[in-house]
Parts: structure tokens; sequence; C-alpha cells
């Protein structure tokens, strides 16, 4: 009984079915549905292997998108290159999207590519206003909804107890703060309905899956809002839960990139370790929040422009 929560910089590939976007043009119709992806240049990796069996090539793309380099395509894909927006604007044409397609992949640029959180944040939300993102991403949209407030990860959590009991006014209470008695009454509602929460022959709520994962580090904006509230009550958690019940250290190192890749490995056992330790409790009774941060407090010498 578990919930896992990972985010990192992680390029993110769905495997896309073959569906059509929208085109005047059979000649030029999309081979993917750009509305099943978070990372543009995943899905411009995508187009032109799905292309390139049948005779496509980075020079026809150039042609296409009335590009003077043969290979911007291919540097664009590496990360080599960003779109301006009208660049982004002649890529949607040259790849075969119209209309809401054409628009999504646009503002997928800009989410891809904005700098700070303020700019990625307005970005995200004007993708998930697609009413086809919607249909396309059901888990991503899901996922939002779930890490939308701290407590419900939590409740779905204390469903776990044997003594649980399905009433707002029993569970407002239990959590570290306390929520509202309709507060709880809506975080029920939302957790049946996105079927995390089940109801048995008697009425009595269950975890619908024992392990809910976003995958490996997803890029959803929503869940960068969860961890950091999370950090946010982490750091109040010093004030308010006796040093008995908790465990805030750090360990500060100097590691090189082998080192670091080490210690990331080491990190995702633990936490695999942890996930078995969970799956074997005999009597789960308080819902507890675990965070492995791992983050860097200088720059590399290649971020400086130095020479190792």
């Amino acid at each position: 009984m578990y919930t896992v929560t990972e985010y990192g910089l992680f390029k993110t590939y769905v495997a896309p079915k073959c569906f059509l976007c929208h085109s005047n043009s059979v000649s030029q119709r999309c081979p993917i549905d750009v509305f099943r992806y978070l990372d543009y240049r995943t899905f411009l990796e995508t187009f032109y292997r799905t292309k390139k069996p049948h005779g496509y090539s980075y020079r026809k793309f150039s042609q296409r998108a009335h590009l003077r380099s043969p290979n911007y395509l291919k540097l664009v894909i590496e990360g080599k290159r960003n779109l301006t927006a009208a660049m982004a604007s002649r890529f949607a044409d040259a790849c075969g999207l119209h209309g809401d397609a054409k628009e999504y992949f646009e503002k997928l640029v800009e989410f891809n590519q904005a700098r700070s959180t303020e700019d990625r944040n307005r970005a995200y939300h004007q993708l998930t206003s697609f009413s086809r993102y919607r249909r396309a991403q059901k888990l991503e949209v899901a996922h939002g909804q779930y890490h939308s407030k701290w407590y419900l990860p939590a409740i779905r959590e204390l469903a776990a107890r044997t003594d649980f009991k399905n009433d707002p006014n029993w569970i407002a209470p239990r959590l570290l703060p306390p929520i509202t008695s309709r507060e709880a009454a809506q975080a029920l509602e939302l957790l049946l309905r996105l079927g995390l929460l089940q109801r048995d022959d008697t009425g009595r709520l269950f975890q619908g899956s024992p392990v809910l994962t976003t995958g490996p580090e997803t890029k959803g904006l929503h869940i960068v809002s969860y961890h950091k509230s999370m950090m946010i009550k982490a750091a109040e958690s010093i004030d308010i839960v006796a040093p008995s019940e908790r465990d805030i250290s750090s360990l500060t190192m100097c590691l090189g990139p082998g080192g670091l890749n080490k210690l990331k490995e080491q990190i995702q056992a633990f936490r695999n370790e942890l996930i078995k330790l969970a799956e074997t409790e005999p009597d789960p009774r308080q819902v507890v929040q675990l965070n492995i941060q791992l983050f860097p407090l200088s720059k590399r010498d290649d971020d400086q422009g130095e020479s190792k």
C-alpha cells in the first residue's frame, strides 16, 4: 500500500497508435497523433522514423519547411537547436499538422522551451485546454487531478487501514494538518471517480491498485508542484512533529559523473527496498511521507564552458 511519485529530467516517450491529424491533403497527413506527446522533439523524432522507411529524408523535410539547412530537423531532434514561434509554425506545416493539432504543437514547443516556472505553468495549462489532449492523455490528466492536493494521496493510503471508515468526519481530523470534512468528502468523490479507491460488496472502500506510479521521471508540471508542496511540508514538520516521529537529515558530497550515476542507482534500489517493506506491512496504521532529494550545489566544469 504505497504511492510512488517520480520526477526528473527525462525525455518522455509515448508509443503512439496510428492516428491521423486533420489535413485537407491526403499526401500531407501526419502519421501519428501529436496530442499523445509532451515533448515536441520526441514527436519530431517519431514522425521522422515513421516516414523514413517510405523514402523520407531530412532534406525532404527541410524543403517542405522552407529551410536552407538540410539537417535542421536532425539538430532540433538532438536538442542542438530550438524553435522560434515562426519556425514552430513551419515545422507543424511540414509535419502535416493543421487546425488544433498545429496549434497544440506550437504550444508544446512553448511549453518545452519555457525558461521560468511561471511561463512553463502557463503553457502547460494551455496544453490541457485541448479536448483532444484530454482524450489522448487520460492518465496524465488523472495524475494532475490526483496530485492537485497533498491530502489526496494521503487519504488513498489511509484507506489501507483495516479500521478505515468511509466518513469525511472520521478522515478529516486524522490528517496532519487536519482538513475540513468538506475537503475530505470531495477527495473521496474524486478518488472514487479516478478508480483509485473502489467499493467492495459490503460498501467498504479499498485501494483500486496497491501501487500508483507516475512512471520513470514524468515531465508533467503537476508533479513538480506536488514535490514542491511536499518539500514545504517537510520543512514544516520540523516545528510541528516530534523528533521521534521524523527524520530530517542531509549529506553533502563531491562526485564525478560516474559517481553521480551510481548514487542515483543506489537511491532507486533503496526506494525499491522500501516498497517491499511497505508491501509486507502487517498492520498499516499511519500515513508517512518520504522525500528523497538529490540536487547539485555547484556547477560542472562543462556548465561553465571550462575544459576538464
